[in-house]
This record gives C-alpha cells, sequence and structure tokens, in this order.
C-alpha cells in the first residue's frame, strides 16, 4: 500500500512545523540527547500516531527500557485499539540487533509505516566497552544504519533512530554530540538534537538537519504524563 500522506506525526504541533509535517517517510531520522530529554516518549509518541492511522510500527527496543505503562499513559484514550498495532522486539546484544534488521521483512507487512531503534547505540556501546575491536563494530553500526536507510527508501517507511550521547571536549567548551556521530548522521535526513532548557521538564528540539532547510531551528516543548506536548514558547 502506498502512503497516502509522506510524513508521520509526531502529535507537537510546532515540532511537526519544524520537520514539514512529521517524520518523512522512505527516510531515517535521527533524536539524540543527554538522559530525561523524551527522546524515548518521543519514539513511543510517534508509533502510537501511526496507530491513529491506522498503520503498524515495529519497535526494536534494544535498551530493554520500552515500558507498556508509559505507552497506555500516551496513549490515554485509545490504548486498546493502538497496542496491537505495535511489534516489540527486544535484542539483548549488538549481534541480535543486527538480526532483527538484517530481516525486517519478516515483520513488516504493507501496514506498516514506521521503524523505531530505541536506542541504536546502547549494545554497541556495551560490546565496545568490553572489546578491542572498535573498527569492526563501528563497520557494522555503519552496515545496521545503512541498511535501515535503504530499507526506508525501498519499502517506503519511516525510521526513527534513537541515539545516546557523548561529551566533547574542546579547548573553551563541552559539547554533546550522538554516540557515533558521523555514521549516525551521514545517513539520517533529519537530525534533531533534545536538549534541557531552563525549567522543570521543558526541553528545546534543535533541528540540525532536514532536506532543503539549509539554517537549524528549533522550538520548546514540555514533557507530560501524556507525552511531548508544545510548550508555547517562542524559540
Amino acid at each position: 500500500m502506498e502512503p497516502l500522506q509522506r510524513v508521520i506525526p509526531t502529535g507537537c504541533s510546532s515540532l511537526d512545523k519544524l520537520l514539514n509535517g512529521g517524520l518523512p517517510i522512505d527516510g531515517v531520522s535521527l533524536v539524540y540527547g543527554e538522559a530525561e530529554t523524551g527522546k524515548s516518549s518521543l519514539a513511543v509518541q510517534c508509533a502510537v500516531n501511526t496507530a491513529r492511522i491506522g498503520c503498524k510500527t515495529l519497535f526494536i527496543d534494544s535498551d530493554g527500557t520500552f515500558s507498556p505503562r508509559r505507552l497506555s499513559q500516551i496513549a490515554y484514550y485509545d490504548s486498546e485499539k493502538v497496542s496491537p498495532l505495535i511489534t516489540l522486539v527486544k535484542p539483548t546484544t549488538f549481534e541480535e540487533q543486527a538480526m532483527a534488521i538484517d530481516n525486517l521483512d519478516a515483520y513488516i507487512t504493507e501496514k506498516a509505516w514506521l521503524v523505531v531503534v530505541d536506542t541504536i547505540t546502547s549494545l554497541y556501546r556495551a560490546e565496545l566497552g568490553e572489546s578491542n575491536k572498535t573498527f569492526a563494530l563501528n563497520r557494522e553500526l555503519n552496515r545496521q544504519v545503512a541498511c535501515l536507510a535503504q530499507f526506508a527508501k525501498t519499502h517506503k517507511v519511516a525510521v526513527l533512530i534513537v541515539s545516546q550521547v557523548r561529551s566533547v571536549f574542546a579547548e573553551t567548551y563541552v559539547s554533546i554530540e550522538p554516540v557515533a556521530t558521523r555514521v549516525l548522521k551521514f545517513w539520517s535526513e533529519v537530525v534533531l538534537n533534545l536538549k534541557h532548557a531552563d525549567q522543570p521538564r521543558v526541553i528545546k528540539a534543535l533541528l540540525e538537519k532536514r532536506p532543503k532547510r539549509r539554517s537549524p531551528a528549533s522550538c520548546y516543548l514540555i514533557i507530560e504524563s501524556s507525552g511531548i506536548c508544545d510548550y508555547g514558547r517562542e524559540s
């Protein structure tokens, strides 16, 4: 089935405006940020919105943190309708994550419009800390993200990958970047950085990359029990 729309809405009007409607069908979107900036809540929210337009999501939970309770909070008025449309896969090793990505055809039907990997770098980092195979692991991560990008193009689905961050120290400042920055940003058509703002539960969403946008743009959001919501503050 050819998608009737070209995006998956996030459910936040200010964020969807930045994204030109939502996550692009046929491309990879990267969301990264520090802990407690709403990355996983946003991923679940996109899965819920996909279900609400009658389509399915494959959710690869590489962190082991997918919460049915959080799902029911975000899909608070139609969770019984939404839940069956989200297929959960829980790899426990980087190799199992690779198998899940390599076998997407086994999970994806024509009514599946979204693939989520949360967090794509957690199992990679776990093995990186236990071995001296840095080059091989980097090459494998690159292959996995390339496969996701190709799958998005050929199957006309949106792919959302969530990444952890690392601190990058310079002489005069410290910046926050996604783990395996070059690999993830190279394959991603959309790059969204979620940052803590100056008030509790308020986050700044900085759109660093999007097709046809030449400069970064941002909006403010707030983390509520029902998900990520518009904050109403100008950036």
